[in-house]
């Protein structure tokens, strides 16, 4: 069949523009495949990455209409699929995010046909959040950089055994398996919308990195490291609990997740007083508690205001609360909802099953 490929086109500081290419393929022909046919027999100016063509290396993310995934791995059947699942609005295209043609202008490319409207379309775009040097190809050092950032590497001192080496049990492997997945490929850096608003958050692949350094017995700076993961929105807090990294991870690592893990190794070690960031945590699980919900009144004087004891912080309540009480959006009483014993019991049967592990 023949399936046109919108490919999104630009020289480094140039103005991005989308160049279509119509080939004949199979519906089993990866992205990869179709991007070497275009560039052996249709335009060899087309610059993209590739290596292994076996979802080992990560060298050819890329946005495939509209999601990073690996050129590799994805084939045209499916992306056609995918398609038509988001056209017909149905469950499995939720969370698929579809690229904007946004492109000022489209070049047909030599080989094309010149009608080519009616033809199934896949459009592809180089990876985000990171500066693109030329066409599909963009420049990962600051991916690297906040990789590096994090120190993802077991310590020297828990490696310096001289009697015997380190042994761990298959339980203690285990725990390592699924972030020891991840083969830096960008995806999710790519998508994560916390970095595209704030340069400082190091990003969901530096901290599912950083989550297998605290949880692997053999590093001696378990303490330390969690420290550095627990500076304001430069780590972990950092996170908007998108949810983008998690769907679109080729290797299944969930970095959302292992972010959740040491969110949950902090909140485990910190009280309330440690920062605004775990008292926003914990106020919430006492609120939802005492009554089934969030008190409102009681929720910003405690986080912000840290009960009473941050005049600053108080003080910066005052305008929005201003505001609310003009527009009759102050909550002046809370009644706390049906069932709060039954939320209750719930919350702290997951508390210690959670304690038990």
């Amino acid at each position: 069949m023949d399936v046109v490929f919108n490919i999104l086109r630009q020289q480094d500081g140039g103005v991005p523009y989308a160049q279509q290419y119509t080939l004949e393929v199979s519906p089993r022909s990866t992205i990869l495949d179709c991007l070497n046919r275009i560039k052996w027999e249709q335009d060899g100016t087309l610059a993209f990455r590739k290596n292994c063509r076996n979802t080992i290396c990560g060298s050819c993310s890329m946005r495939i209409n509209g999601r990073s995934a690996l050129a590799c791995k994805e084939n045209v059947g499916q992306e056609l699929d995918r398609l038509k699942a988001i056209a017909h609005n149905t469950p499995e295209a939720v969370s698929q995010p579809v690229f904007p043609s946004t492109s000022p202008t489209v070049e047909q490319a030599k080989g094309s046909a010149p009608e080519a409207s009616h033809l199934p379309q896949i459009t592809i775009a180089p990876m985000g959040n990171m500066p693109i040097i030329k066409d599909l190809i963009v420049d990962m050092q600051p991916f690297w950089d906040n990789l590096q950032a994090v120190e993802p590497y077991v310590s020297t001192q828990a490696r310096n055994v001289p009697e015997r080496e380190f042994l761990q049990s298959p339980e203690e492997r285990d725990r390592l398996n699924q972030t020891g997945n991840c083969i830096l490929c960008g995806a999710c850096y790519s998508e994560c919308n916390a970095r595209e608003v704030d340069s400082s958050f190091v990003g969901p692949h530096a901290l599912a990195k950083a989550y297998r350094m605290v949880a692997d017995t053999r590093d001696g700076q378990t303490e330390e490291r969690l420290e550095l993961y627990n500076t304001d929105t430069q780590g972990v807090w950092g996170c908007t609990r998108c949810y983008y990294c998690n769907s679109v991870c080729p290797m299944d690592v969930a970095p959302m997740d292992q972010i959740s893990s040491i969110k949950q190794e902090l909140l485990s070690r910190k009280s309330k007083e440690e920062s605004r960031q775990i008292r926003h945590r914990k106020v919430l699980v006492d609120l939802v508690k005492q009554g089934g919900w969030v008190d409102e009144r009681k929720f910003g004087i405690q986080v912000v205001g840290n009960y009473l004891k941050d005049l600053q912080g108080l003080a910066s309540l005052g305008p929005l609360g201003m505001r609310m009480l003009m527009r009759r959006k102050f909550p002046l009483s809370f009644e706390p909802s049906e069932g709060t014993e039954t939320v209750r019991s719930l919350m702290e049967a997951v508390q210690r099953s959670e304690s038990d592990l």
